[in-house]
């Protein structure tokens, strides 16, 4: 018979993860970012203890690096303590990153820290805050780094006990966007009979399917421009009739952010630098408080297209604006422009030109028939590519690409098929 508990699902705290993207960064914002994960595992303790959870569950990766940093399994085990005073237990698998072939300090960790051995599945029991038993905690850690085998085909649930919740790191339904570590498919997982999956690996926040609940609680700090907005741990709530409720906590310390900014309308440089500055400002308040790592794409159409695509336009806007958000502070709710990219397209939409035909009318309706047909998209954009989408590293960017990605990709470079065309060839 179920009984009522909670627990906290987190996944890929990353710790002490080295953000080599933002080496060109001011100390201030560097030693932020540098600090963020800690600040994220702060968080996660906090949230648990203040939610009275019975237990936390992580699903792996909780370090950055195989050979994981003292620094952080010092901060892990002080966590891990902190959590057991307040009777808290933690179960632990590991991931692709953290894998138990790593270096690991010998440290003495509490009673309630449980991890989850290699190879095979382990089962421990869990219990709430005033001794009943809750579920049992299923687990497998990786062994070595890159694990190909599918470990949710060995999870198997004992025929008793009110819960059973399995924590696997693992690739399901083959994600292109993340390594094929652990592949699964959806429908093994909610046949195998558990009553709810605590995944990790991918992070981007999902709930694959509820009764059984399959979930992925995303990663707690975003660590690139790719990683943009809220990341933080579910609080998963368990009634006594079995009823599940999740409920999302943002523990990210440093907010990452893609805004777009339109320079349609606009005539002049200053109307830009006006724009850009309120457009960071108001990334600035959005925030509450927390440093922001902002990524400006400007697009839209206007005459402000033609300098924005000269040579170094980009960094230069960038430099601007840096020095006119002036020093980050160390403490402080700063917005640190990461990188400026610009998308803009000319003032006159040049396919409405070339319906006459011709060269340019041929380019038209080629990108009209890309545009619509993303597949097509692909084998264009391919085929652009030769030999060089051989390459696996090509493959893989390739691969990853969403249909939003192809097609922006293709609409650029018809853009600057047709301004070649236009000028004779020397665009």
């Amino acid at each position: 018979m179920t009984i009522a508990f909670t627990f906290v699902h987190a996944a890929d705290l990353h710790l002490d993860s080295p953000f080599r993207g933002a080496a060109g960064a001011p100390p201030a914002v560097r030693e932020r970012l540098r600090e963020s994960t800690f600040a994220a595992l702060r968080r996660l303790v906090d949230a648990a203890k203040r939610e009275r959870a019975d237990f936390v569950v992580l699903a792996g990766d909780l370090y950055d690096a195989e050979d994981r940093s003292l620094r952080a399994q010092l901060r892990f085990q002080q966590a891990a303590e902190e959590l057991a005073d307040s009777g808290i237990a933690v179960y632990i698998a590991h991931g692709n990153h953290d894998s138990l072939g790593g270096a690991q300090a010998k440290l003495a960790w509490p009673d309630a820290a449980y991890v989850f051995g290699p190879d095979e599945p382990s089962c421990f029991p869990a219990y709430r805050r005033d001794g009943r038993l809750a579920a049992y905690v299923y687990g497998v850690s990786y062994g070595t780094a890159a694990e190909r085998g599918n470990l949710a085909a060995k999870f198997r649930p004992r025929p008793d006990g009110p819960f059973h919740l399995a924590v696997l790191h693992a690739n399901v339904d083959g994600d292109p966007a993340h390594d094929n570590y652990a592949p699964c498919r959806l429908g093994e997982l909610t046949a195998a009979g558990f009553d709810y999956w605590a995944l990790g690996h991918v992070h981007q926040r999902r709930v694959l399917h509820e009764y059984p609940h399959v979930v992925y609680p995303g990663n707690a700090q975003g660590r690139s421009a790719k990683e943009t907005g809220p990341r933080g741990a579910y609080v998963v709530r368990v009634s006594d009739t079995g009823q599940i409720r999740l409920d999302f906590r943002d523990l990210a310390d440093v907010l990452w952010r893609e805004t777009a900014v339109s320079v349609s309308g606009l005539e002049r440089e200053q109307e830009l630098k006006a724009r850009l500055l309120e457009t960071a400002e108001s990334v600035r308040l959005e925030a509450q408080g927390r440093p922001v790592m902002l990524r400006i794409r400007l697009e839209g159409r206007g005459p402000l297209h033609e300098p924005l695509q000269r040579e170094g336009a980009a960094d230069a806007w960038l430099a601007e604006l840096r020095d006119w958000l002036g020093e980050p502070e160390a403490d402080g709710g700063w917005v640190w422009p990461e990188r400026v990219t610009v998308r803009t397209a000319p003032a006159e939409d040049w396919r409405r030109s070339a319906s006459a035909g011709g060269f340019l009318g041929e380019l038209a309706a080629q990108a009209a028939r890309v545009a619509a047909d993303p597949a097509e998209a692909r084998r264009t954009l391919r085929d652009a590519l030769g030999e060089l989408a051989l390459q696996p590293r090509v493959r893989q960017w390739l691969d990853g690409l969403t249909d939003a990605d192809v097609r922006e990709l293709t609409e650029r470079a018809a853009d600057l098929a047709a301004a070649l065309l236009q000028s004779g060839g020397d665009a």
